[in-house]
Protein backbone atom coordinates (compact mmCIF):
# COMPACT_ATOMS: atom_id res chain seq x y z
CA UNK A 1 0.00 0.00 0.00
CA UNK A 2 2.98 2.27 1.07
CA UNK A 3 4.40 1.60 -2.65
CA UNK A 4 1.27 2.41 -4.46
CA UNK A 5 0.83 5.56 -2.04
CA UNK A 6 4.40 6.81 -3.19
CA UNK A 7 4.22 6.15 -6.91
CA UNK A 8 0.88 7.03 -7.57
CA UNK A 9 0.87 10.05 -4.94
CA UNK A 10 -2.32 8.95 -3.79
CA UNK A 11 -2.19 11.56 -0.52
CA UNK A 12 -0.79 14.45 -2.87
CA UNK A 13 -3.85 14.17 -4.98
CA UNK A 14 -6.53 13.70 -1.72
CA UNK A 15 -7.55 9.84 -2.46
CA UNK A 16 -6.98 6.38 -1.21
CA UNK A 17 -6.46 2.77 -2.92
CA UNK A 18 -9.63 2.01 -1.63
CA UNK A 19 -11.24 5.30 -3.70
CA UNK A 20 -9.39 4.51 -6.63
CA UNK A 21 -10.02 0.72 -7.25
CA UNK A 22 -13.80 1.58 -6.75
CA UNK A 23 -13.00 4.30 -9.64
CA UNK A 24 -11.69 1.94 -11.49
CA UNK A 25 -14.32 -0.36 -11.50
CA UNK A 26 -16.63 2.19 -12.16
CA UNK A 27 -14.75 3.42 -14.98
CA UNK A 28 -14.38 0.08 -16.79
CA UNK A 29 -18.30 -0.82 -16.18
CA UNK A 30 -19.18 2.50 -18.27
CA UNK A 31 -16.79 1.75 -21.22
CA UNK A 32 -16.74 -2.43 -21.20
CA UNK A 33 -19.41 -2.41 -24.10
CA UNK A 34 -16.56 -1.21 -26.21
CA UNK A 35 -14.87 -5.19 -26.03
CA UNK A 36 -18.16 -6.01 -27.53
CA UNK A 37 -18.89 -3.43 -30.03
CA UNK A 38 -15.70 -3.13 -31.71
CA UNK A 39 -15.49 -6.55 -32.66
CA UNK A 40 -18.70 -7.22 -34.36
CA UNK A 41 -18.16 -3.41 -36.44
CA UNK A 42 -14.46 -4.52 -37.32
CA UNK A 43 -15.18 -7.95 -38.44
CA UNK A 44 -18.03 -6.74 -40.97
CA UNK A 45 -14.49 -6.13 -42.76
CA UNK A 46 -13.34 -9.71 -43.34
CA UNK A 47 -11.39 -9.43 -40.31
CA UNK A 48 -11.46 -12.60 -37.81
CA UNK A 49 -13.95 -11.27 -34.69
CA UNK A 50 -12.09 -13.41 -31.82
CA UNK A 51 -8.67 -11.73 -33.02
CA UNK A 52 -9.95 -8.15 -33.17
CA UNK A 53 -11.72 -9.25 -29.67
CA UNK A 54 -8.31 -10.17 -28.35
CA UNK A 55 -6.51 -6.91 -29.84
CA UNK A 56 -9.51 -4.79 -28.71
CA UNK A 57 -9.15 -5.94 -25.21
CA UNK A 58 -4.59 -5.46 -25.72
CA UNK A 59 -5.06 -2.53 -26.96
CA UNK A 60 -7.27 -0.58 -24.54
CA UNK A 61 -5.11 -2.24 -21.76
CA UNK A 62 -2.03 -1.12 -23.00
CA UNK A 63 -2.76 2.21 -23.65
CA UNK A 64 -4.83 2.49 -20.10
CA UNK A 65 -1.39 0.99 -18.62
CA UNK A 66 0.67 3.39 -20.10
CA UNK A 67 -2.07 6.13 -19.29
CA UNK A 68 -1.50 5.51 -15.47
CA UNK A 69 2.35 4.53 -14.53
CA UNK A 70 3.96 7.19 -16.98
CA UNK A 71 0.92 10.08 -16.76
CA UNK A 72 -0.77 9.22 -13.92
CA UNK A 73 -3.92 10.24 -15.14
CA UNK A 74 -7.24 8.72 -13.75
CA UNK A 75 -8.42 8.13 -17.65
CA UNK A 76 -8.66 5.19 -19.94
CA UNK A 77 -8.31 4.35 -23.53
CA UNK A 78 -9.95 1.88 -25.85
CA UNK A 79 -10.74 2.03 -29.62
CA UNK A 80 -12.71 4.88 -30.66
CA UNK A 81 -16.24 4.75 -31.33
CA UNK A 82 -16.66 6.65 -34.82
CA UNK A 83 -13.30 6.14 -35.83
CA UNK A 84 -13.71 2.20 -36.00
CA UNK A 85 -16.87 3.27 -37.61
CA UNK A 86 -14.77 5.14 -40.61
CA UNK A 87 -12.27 2.29 -40.74
CA UNK A 88 -14.75 -0.29 -41.48
CA UNK A 89 -17.61 1.37 -43.78
CA UNK A 90 -15.41 4.70 -45.33
CA UNK A 91 -12.22 3.26 -45.83
CA UNK A 92 -12.62 -0.66 -46.31
CA UNK A 93 -16.41 -0.63 -47.53
CA UNK A 94 -16.52 2.73 -49.13
CA UNK A 95 -13.38 2.83 -50.82
CA UNK A 96 -13.13 -0.46 -51.09
CA UNK A 97 -9.66 -1.07 -49.30
CA UNK A 98 -8.64 -3.65 -47.71
CA UNK A 99 -8.58 -4.20 -44.15
CA UNK A 100 -4.72 -4.78 -43.97
CA UNK A 101 -4.36 -1.32 -45.74
CA UNK A 102 -6.52 0.43 -43.16
CA UNK A 103 -4.53 -1.31 -40.60
CA UNK A 104 -1.61 0.51 -42.28
CA UNK A 105 -3.23 3.77 -42.36
CA UNK A 106 -4.09 3.66 -38.77
CA UNK A 107 -0.67 2.67 -37.96
CA UNK A 108 1.00 5.43 -39.85
CA UNK A 109 -1.43 7.63 -38.17
CA UNK A 110 -0.11 6.53 -34.47
CA UNK A 111 3.69 7.44 -36.11
CA UNK A 112 2.36 10.87 -37.21
CA UNK A 113 0.21 11.04 -33.78
CA UNK A 114 3.86 10.36 -31.79
CA UNK A 115 5.55 13.02 -33.46
CA UNK A 116 3.91 15.49 -33.54
CA UNK A 117 3.22 14.94 -29.81
CA UNK A 118 7.04 14.61 -29.03
CA UNK A 119 7.48 18.28 -31.18
CA UNK A 120 4.82 20.27 -29.64
CA UNK A 121 3.03 20.34 -33.04
CA UNK A 122 -0.66 19.21 -31.25
CA UNK A 123 -0.92 22.33 -29.70
CA UNK A 124 -0.02 24.64 -32.60
CA UNK A 125 -2.35 22.84 -34.61
CA UNK A 126 -5.19 22.13 -32.02
CA UNK A 127 -5.52 25.82 -30.75
CA UNK A 128 -5.57 27.21 -34.58
CA UNK A 129 -8.54 25.13 -35.57
CA UNK A 130 -11.77 27.01 -35.18
CA UNK A 131 -13.70 25.63 -31.77
CA UNK A 132 -17.00 25.45 -33.86
CA UNK A 133 -15.03 23.11 -36.13
CA UNK A 134 -14.36 21.32 -33.13
CA UNK A 135 -17.63 20.87 -31.77
CA UNK A 136 -19.47 20.07 -35.18
CA UNK A 137 -16.70 17.29 -35.94
CA UNK A 138 -17.45 15.62 -32.58
CA UNK A 139 -21.35 16.18 -33.54
CA UNK A 140 -21.23 14.73 -37.00
CA UNK A 141 -19.44 11.35 -35.90
CA UNK A 142 -22.44 11.19 -33.56
CA UNK A 143 -24.67 10.91 -36.32
CA UNK A 144 -22.47 8.68 -38.55
CA UNK A 145 -22.78 6.62 -35.64
CA UNK A 146 -26.34 7.00 -35.47
CA UNK A 147 -27.12 6.32 -38.65
CA UNK A 148 -25.17 3.25 -38.42
CA UNK A 149 -27.02 2.20 -35.47
CA UNK A 150 -30.52 3.00 -37.50
CA UNK A 151 -29.39 0.73 -40.25
CA UNK A 152 -28.25 -2.40 -37.74
CA UNK A 153 -31.13 -2.27 -35.87
CA UNK A 154 -33.69 -1.95 -38.76
CA UNK A 155 -34.86 1.59 -37.88
CA UNK A 156 -34.50 2.62 -41.13
CA UNK A 157 -34.05 0.75 -44.78
CA UNK A 158 -32.90 2.02 -48.30
CA UNK A 159 -35.41 3.28 -50.70
CA UNK A 160 -34.82 3.59 -54.39
CA UNK A 161 -36.60 7.15 -54.64
CA UNK A 162 -35.99 8.48 -51.01
CA UNK A 163 -32.99 6.72 -50.44
CA UNK A 164 -33.91 7.02 -47.02
CA UNK A 165 -36.97 5.65 -45.08
CA UNK A 166 -38.64 3.68 -42.16
CA UNK A 167 -37.62 0.18 -41.93
CA UNK A 168 -40.39 -2.71 -40.45
CA UNK A 169 -40.37 -1.53 -36.95
CA UNK A 170 -42.79 -4.89 -36.71
CA UNK A 171 -39.65 -7.28 -36.39
CA UNK A 172 -38.92 -8.16 -33.15
CA UNK A 173 -34.83 -7.76 -33.53
CA UNK A 174 -35.78 -3.97 -34.49
CA UNK A 175 -38.30 -3.71 -31.42
CA UNK A 176 -35.22 -5.25 -28.86
CA UNK A 177 -32.98 -2.62 -30.38
CA UNK A 178 -35.23 0.46 -30.21
CA UNK A 179 -36.65 -1.36 -26.20
CA UNK A 180 -32.42 -1.44 -25.46
CA UNK A 181 -32.24 2.22 -26.28
CA UNK A 182 -34.87 3.52 -24.01
CA UNK A 183 -33.26 1.42 -21.52
CA UNK A 184 -29.66 2.77 -21.83
CA UNK A 185 -30.80 5.97 -21.46
CA UNK A 186 -33.13 5.32 -18.53
CA UNK A 187 -30.22 3.80 -16.68
CA UNK A 188 -28.53 6.91 -17.60
CA UNK A 189 -30.76 9.26 -16.38
CA UNK A 190 -30.82 7.40 -12.99
CA UNK A 191 -26.82 7.29 -12.81
CA UNK A 192 -26.75 3.62 -12.85
CA UNK A 193 -23.10 2.40 -13.21
CA UNK A 194 -22.65 0.11 -16.21
CA UNK A 195 -25.73 1.20 -17.85
CA UNK A 196 -24.31 0.51 -21.50
CA UNK A 197 -23.18 -2.74 -21.38
CA UNK A 198 -26.30 -3.32 -19.14
CA UNK A 199 -28.37 -2.71 -22.14
CA UNK A 200 -26.97 -4.89 -24.56
CA UNK A 201 -27.05 -7.71 -22.34
CA UNK A 202 -30.66 -7.16 -21.66
CA UNK A 203 -31.31 -7.42 -25.22
CA UNK A 204 -28.94 -9.92 -25.58
CA UNK A 205 -30.52 -12.01 -23.22
CA UNK A 206 -34.12 -11.07 -24.68
CA UNK A 207 -32.82 -12.23 -28.25
CA UNK A 208 -31.77 -15.76 -27.00
CA UNK A 209 -34.69 -16.56 -24.51
CA UNK A 210 -36.83 -15.77 -28.13
CA UNK A 211 -34.82 -17.58 -30.21
CA UNK A 212 -33.70 -15.30 -32.30
CA UNK A 213 -29.55 -15.67 -31.92
CA UNK A 214 -27.72 -18.61 -30.63
CA UNK A 215 -26.45 -18.78 -27.11
CA UNK A 216 -22.21 -19.80 -27.86
CA UNK A 217 -21.02 -19.64 -24.16
CA UNK A 218 -19.41 -16.64 -22.02
CA UNK A 219 -15.86 -17.69 -20.66
CA UNK A 220 -13.44 -19.56 -23.11
CA UNK A 221 -9.14 -20.10 -23.51
CA UNK A 222 -7.96 -16.30 -24.81
CA UNK A 223 -8.58 -16.93 -28.89
CA UNK A 224 -5.40 -16.57 -31.46
CA UNK A 225 -4.35 -13.12 -32.37
CA UNK A 226 -3.12 -14.54 -35.37
CA UNK A 227 -5.10 -13.62 -38.09
CA UNK A 228 -4.48 -9.99 -37.89
CA UNK A 229 -1.57 -9.96 -35.88
CA UNK A 230 1.42 -7.88 -37.58
CA UNK A 231 -0.93 -7.77 -40.73
CA UNK A 232 -0.82 -4.21 -41.70
CA UNK A 233 -0.14 -3.07 -45.07
CA UNK A 234 1.92 -0.05 -44.54
CA UNK A 235 3.52 0.24 -48.20
CA UNK A 236 -0.28 0.15 -49.50
CA UNK A 237 -1.63 2.89 -47.30
CA UNK A 238 1.51 5.45 -48.24
CA UNK A 239 -0.12 5.25 -51.59
CA UNK A 240 -0.77 9.21 -52.34
CA UNK A 241 -4.87 8.22 -52.76
CA UNK A 242 -4.47 7.49 -49.04
CA UNK A 243 -2.85 10.56 -47.57
CA UNK A 244 -6.41 12.03 -46.76
CA UNK A 245 -7.39 8.63 -45.07
CA UNK A 246 -4.29 9.03 -42.84
CA UNK A 247 -5.19 12.68 -42.23
CA UNK A 248 -8.65 11.64 -40.82
CA UNK A 249 -7.55 8.75 -38.61
CA UNK A 250 -5.16 11.27 -36.86
CA UNK A 251 -6.97 14.69 -37.43
CA UNK A 252 -9.70 12.98 -35.74
CA UNK A 253 -8.08 11.35 -32.59
CA UNK A 254 -6.05 14.12 -32.39
CA UNK A 255 -9.00 16.03 -31.32
CA UNK A 256 -10.73 13.12 -29.15
CA UNK A 257 -7.97 12.91 -27.10
CA UNK A 258 -7.20 16.56 -26.60
CA UNK A 259 -11.17 17.14 -26.11
CA UNK A 260 -11.33 13.96 -23.37
CA UNK A 261 -7.91 14.63 -21.54
CA UNK A 262 -8.96 18.28 -20.86
CA UNK A 263 -12.50 17.44 -20.06
CA UNK A 264 -12.43 14.75 -17.69
CA UNK A 265 -9.19 16.43 -16.10
CA UNK A 266 -11.48 19.95 -15.72
CA UNK A 267 -14.24 17.86 -14.37
CA UNK A 268 -11.48 16.23 -11.95
CA UNK A 269 -9.64 19.19 -10.80
CA UNK A 270 -6.61 18.19 -12.33
CA UNK A 271 -5.93 21.13 -14.54
CA UNK A 272 -2.74 24.05 -13.20
CA UNK A 273 -4.03 27.67 -12.39
CA UNK A 274 -3.67 28.35 -16.08
CA UNK A 275 -6.01 25.79 -17.64
CA UNK A 276 -3.61 23.54 -19.06
CA UNK A 277 -3.30 19.88 -18.17
CA UNK A 278 0.48 19.06 -16.32
CA UNK A 279 2.69 16.25 -18.26
CA UNK A 280 0.51 16.28 -21.39
CA UNK A 281 2.92 14.57 -23.09
CA UNK A 282 2.84 11.88 -21.30
CA UNK A 283 -0.52 11.57 -21.84
CA UNK A 284 -0.59 12.01 -25.53
CA UNK A 285 2.55 9.83 -25.47
CA UNK A 286 0.01 6.96 -24.25
CA UNK A 287 -2.39 7.38 -26.87
CA UNK A 288 -0.06 7.54 -29.75
CA UNK A 289 1.70 4.17 -28.59
CA UNK A 290 -1.84 2.49 -27.96
CA UNK A 291 -2.88 3.47 -31.97
CA UNK A 292 0.44 1.93 -32.84
CA UNK A 293 0.20 -0.97 -30.88
CA UNK A 294 -3.25 -1.68 -31.63
CA UNK A 295 -2.74 -1.58 -35.23
CA UNK A 296 0.04 -4.12 -35.11
CA UNK A 297 -2.19 -6.61 -33.54
CA UNK A 298 -5.48 -5.57 -35.69
CA UNK A 299 -8.02 -3.06 -34.33
CA UNK A 300 -8.68 0.60 -35.41
CA UNK A 301 -7.42 4.13 -33.47
CA UNK A 302 -7.52 4.00 -29.64
CA UNK A 303 -8.49 7.02 -27.84
CA UNK A 304 -9.43 8.34 -24.18
CA UNK A 305 -12.72 7.78 -23.47
CA UNK A 306 -14.93 10.41 -22.40
CA UNK A 307 -16.62 7.90 -19.98
CA UNK A 308 -13.76 8.35 -17.62
CA UNK A 309 -15.38 10.98 -16.02
CA UNK A 310 -17.76 7.95 -14.54
CA UNK A 311 -14.47 7.32 -12.49
CA UNK A 312 -13.30 10.96 -11.76
CA UNK A 313 -16.87 10.96 -10.43
CA UNK A 314 -16.78 8.69 -7.45
CA UNK A 315 -13.10 10.42 -6.69
CA UNK A 316 -10.07 8.53 -9.25
CA UNK A 317 -7.65 11.65 -9.25
CA UNK A 318 -4.44 9.02 -10.28
CA UNK A 319 -3.15 6.47 -12.15
CA UNK A 320 -4.15 3.57 -10.32
CA UNK A 321 -7.32 4.32 -11.80
CA UNK A 322 -6.03 3.68 -14.82
CA UNK A 323 -4.17 0.53 -13.68
CA UNK A 324 -7.30 -1.05 -12.34
CA UNK A 325 -9.12 -0.56 -15.67
CA UNK A 326 -6.71 -1.96 -17.59
CA UNK A 327 -6.05 -5.18 -15.24
CA UNK A 328 -10.20 -5.47 -16.11
CA UNK A 329 -9.44 -5.77 -19.56
CA UNK A 330 -7.08 -8.13 -19.60
CA UNK A 331 -8.91 -9.90 -17.29
CA UNK A 332 -11.84 -9.23 -20.45
CA UNK A 333 -9.65 -11.74 -22.64
CA UNK A 334 -11.62 -14.87 -21.41
CA UNK A 335 -15.17 -13.63 -22.30
CA UNK A 336 -14.68 -13.74 -26.13
CA UNK A 337 -17.80 -16.03 -26.62
CA UNK A 338 -20.05 -13.74 -25.00
CA UNK A 339 -18.64 -10.64 -27.26
CA UNK A 340 -19.32 -13.14 -30.17
CA UNK A 341 -23.12 -14.45 -28.78
CA UNK A 342 -23.88 -10.53 -28.85
CA UNK A 343 -25.39 -9.93 -32.34
CA UNK A 344 -25.54 -6.65 -34.16
CA UNK A 345 -28.98 -4.84 -33.37
CA UNK A 346 -28.16 -5.25 -29.80
CA UNK A 347 -25.06 -2.68 -30.03
CA UNK A 348 -27.19 -0.38 -32.43
CA UNK A 349 -28.55 1.25 -28.76
CA UNK A 350 -24.73 1.70 -27.40
CA UNK A 351 -24.06 3.35 -30.55
CA UNK A 352 -27.40 5.19 -30.73
CA UNK A 353 -26.36 6.76 -26.80
CA UNK A 354 -23.04 7.79 -27.76
CA UNK A 355 -24.12 9.83 -30.56
CA UNK A 356 -26.61 11.40 -28.17
CA UNK A 357 -23.56 12.09 -26.22
CA UNK A 358 -21.83 13.69 -28.85
CA UNK A 359 -24.52 15.76 -30.18
CA UNK A 360 -24.21 17.82 -27.24
CA UNK A 361 -21.15 19.81 -29.22
CA UNK A 362 -23.39 21.85 -31.26
CA UNK A 363 -25.11 23.75 -28.23
CA UNK A 364 -21.98 25.14 -28.35
CA UNK A 365 -21.59 26.81 -31.58
CA UNK A 366 -22.19 30.19 -32.00
CA UNK A 367 -25.30 30.21 -33.77
CA UNK A 368 -24.88 34.56 -34.15
CA UNK A 369 -22.21 34.57 -36.13
CA UNK A 370 -23.19 32.56 -39.58
CA UNK A 371 -19.75 32.85 -40.69
CA UNK A 372 -19.19 29.57 -37.80
CA UNK A 373 -22.85 28.06 -37.62
CA UNK A 374 -22.76 27.39 -41.53
CA UNK A 375 -19.69 25.46 -41.85
CA UNK A 376 -20.05 23.62 -38.21
CA UNK A 377 -23.95 22.74 -40.34
CA UNK A 378 -22.34 21.42 -42.98
CA UNK A 379 -19.20 19.81 -41.21
CA UNK A 380 -22.06 17.61 -39.16
CA UNK A 381 -24.72 16.84 -41.77
CA UNK A 382 -22.35 15.69 -44.51
CA UNK A 383 -20.88 13.12 -42.49
CA UNK A 384 -24.16 10.66 -41.96
CA UNK A 385 -24.88 12.05 -45.32
CA UNK A 386 -21.83 11.34 -47.37
CA UNK A 387 -21.16 8.14 -44.95
CA UNK A 388 -18.18 9.54 -44.81
CA UNK A 389 -16.12 11.68 -41.93
CA UNK A 390 -13.40 12.43 -44.10
CA UNK A 391 -15.83 14.19 -46.62
CA UNK A 392 -17.46 16.18 -43.29
CA UNK A 393 -14.21 17.57 -42.37
CA UNK A 394 -13.35 18.37 -45.59
CA UNK A 395 -17.28 20.24 -46.55
CA UNK A 396 -15.97 22.15 -43.01
CA UNK A 397 -12.91 23.49 -43.48
CA UNK A 398 -13.35 24.42 -47.19
CA UNK A 399 -16.43 25.58 -46.41
CA UNK A 400 -15.50 27.85 -43.26
CA UNK A 401 -12.31 29.19 -45.15
CA UNK A 402 -14.11 30.41 -48.83
CA UNK A 403 -17.55 32.10 -46.28
CA UNK A 404 -15.00 33.69 -43.97
CA UNK A 405 -12.99 35.28 -46.80
CA UNK A 406 -16.61 35.96 -48.90
CA UNK A 407 -17.59 37.75 -45.45
CA UNK A 408 -14.28 39.91 -46.06
CA UNK A 409 -13.57 38.23 -41.80
CA UNK A 410 -10.08 37.56 -43.23
CA UNK A 411 -8.74 38.20 -39.82
CA UNK A 412 -10.49 35.40 -38.65
CA UNK A 413 -8.53 32.60 -40.37
CA UNK A 414 -5.07 31.11 -39.11
CA UNK A 415 -2.77 29.94 -41.08
CA UNK A 416 -2.91 25.99 -40.68
CA UNK A 417 -6.81 26.19 -41.41
CA UNK A 418 -5.85 27.51 -44.93
CA UNK A 419 -3.23 25.12 -45.82
CA UNK A 420 -5.85 22.30 -44.41
CA UNK A 421 -8.65 23.66 -46.52
CA UNK A 422 -5.84 23.54 -49.54
CA UNK A 423 -5.24 20.39 -48.85
CA UNK A 424 -8.74 19.02 -48.94
CA UNK A 425 -9.49 20.74 -52.04
CA UNK A 426 -6.37 18.86 -53.65
CA UNK A 427 -7.68 15.63 -52.11
CA UNK A 428 -11.20 15.95 -53.39
CA UNK A 429 -9.83 17.20 -56.51
CA UNK A 430 -7.55 14.72 -57.71
CA UNK A 431 -7.78 11.70 -55.26
CA UNK A 432 -11.69 11.27 -54.84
Amino acid sequence: MQFLDSFFKLKENGTTVKTEVIAGFTTFLTMAYIILVNPLILSSTGMDLNAVFVATCLAAALGTAIMGLVANYPIALAPGMGLNAYFTFSVVKGMGLSWETALGAVFISGIVFLAVSLFRVREAIVNAIPQSLKFAISAGVGMFLAIIALKNAGVIAPHPETYLTLGDIHKPTTLLAILGFFLIVALEYRKVPGSIIIGILVVTVLSIAMGLSPFKGVVAPVPSMAPTFMQMDIAGALQAGLIGVIFVFFFVDLFDTTGTLVGVSHRAGLLDKDGKLPRLKRALLADSVAITAGAVMGTSSTTAYVESAAGTAVGGRTGLTAMVVALLFLASLWLSPLAATVPAYATAPALCYVAVLMARGLAEIDWSDLTESAPAVMTALAMPFTFSIADGIAFGFISYAVIKILAGRFADLKPPVLIIAALWVFKLAFFH
